[in-house]
């Protein structure tokens, strides 16, 4: 019997650096029936003509698209379109698999009635979380609403197998997000159908320093806060169960303590916009008040105070 064809969708821009690496980790994957989607984002070095040549060597497993610096998102949405497989898959393209990820993934979908299958991941170049390899729990063991509220997005984005038309049913990624579309997606998709866990360490996520300046910091930080905010609103039979209380310290507390996180590291942008947002939502206690009120300040007092403190 012939295998499953698995679509694996990869966004480029300018990544001409690790590209060629990143096309390999696809097209060597164990899994025999593979086909990748490039999607050049407008890219101004040779990352282009190395997903052409990608190509030209190999017509039928490789498509190249291209668009105009709409995003990395955007890009997925138009592969996700052009997907011609059962189940699904995206790798970044400065990121790889194991060998064997694919295969791997979908023998733990086979059979079942699960809408996406994921594994564990390992950072590579982190500066502020761990770059130790990394297993996820098995969240069909759990509250699965609560177990994703609790955080951020609970894989990376190319740690996860799903099938093709889950995505297409939820309308592909929410591109009105300032970021954390992966995480609106997973939500979508994973709260109310089955998900399995292959508990083996196959994808690898290249952090760059680039992507991890603290003035996007914040941004993120409030984008999770609203994504989580949305799914409860569209939600609501989903949550219910964990009523108004828990929903309050999973969503906002979660947020303050992110900007805790941000203050106790120093970076004073998150934190500062992270408490100006909490003292308008009223998510706060009075012993909080000490480290948000200062945040009404302008930005360079607010920092020149901070710093004073930390001069005493």
């Amino acid at each position: 019997m012939s295998k499953p064809l698995i679509s694996v969708v990869m966004p480029c821009f300018n990544a001409e650096a690790y590209l060629a690496e990143a096309i390999a980790s696809v097209m060597e994957q164990t899994w025999p029936a593979v086909e990748l989607l490039i999607v050049d984002d407008g890219s101004t070095d040779g990352s282009v003509a190395i997903a052409a040549e990608a190509h030209a060597r190999n017509p039928e497993r490789v498509r190249l698209f291209k668009q105009s610096r709409q995003g990395p998102y955007p890009a997925r949405n138009l592969g996700i379109g052009e997907a011609k497989g059962k189940f699904l898959a995206f790798l970044d393209a400065d990121d790889w698999w194991t060998p064997d990820c694919l295969e791997r993934l979908c023998e733990a979908l086979a059979d079942t009635d699960a809408a996406l299958a994921y594994c564990g991941w390992q950072n590579v170049g982190a500066t502020f979380r761990s770059n130790e390899p990394y297993i996820p729990p098995d969240y069909e063991q759990q509250d699965k609403a609560e177990a994703f509220l609790r955080a951020a997005s609970p894989w990376p984005i190319h740690a996860a197998l799903t099938r093709v038309d889950a995505v297409r049913a939820v309308g592909g990624f929410d591109t009105h997000w300032r970021s954390c579309m992966d995480y609106d997606l997973w939500l979508r998709i994973a709260v109310n159908r089955p998900i399995v866990l292959v508990p083996k360490v196959m994808a690898f996520y290249r952090h760059s320093v680039a992507g991890q300046i603290t003035a996007k910091q914040w941004v993120q930080a409030e984008t999770t806060w609203l994504v989580k905010k949305k799914f409860v609103e569209t939600h609501p039979a989903e949550v219910a169960h964990l009523g108004s209380a828990k929903l309050r310290e999973l969503i906002d507390g979660g947020y303050l303590q992110r900007g805790y996180q941000a203050y106790w590291r120093r970076d004073l942008v998150t934190a500062r916009h992270v408490f100006r947002s909490i003292l308008k939502s009223g998510s706060w206690a009075p012993r909080d008040l000490k480290y948000l009120l200062p945040a009404l300040l302008p930005l360079g007092l607010y920092e020149r105070l901070i710093g004073g403190v930390d001069g005493r």
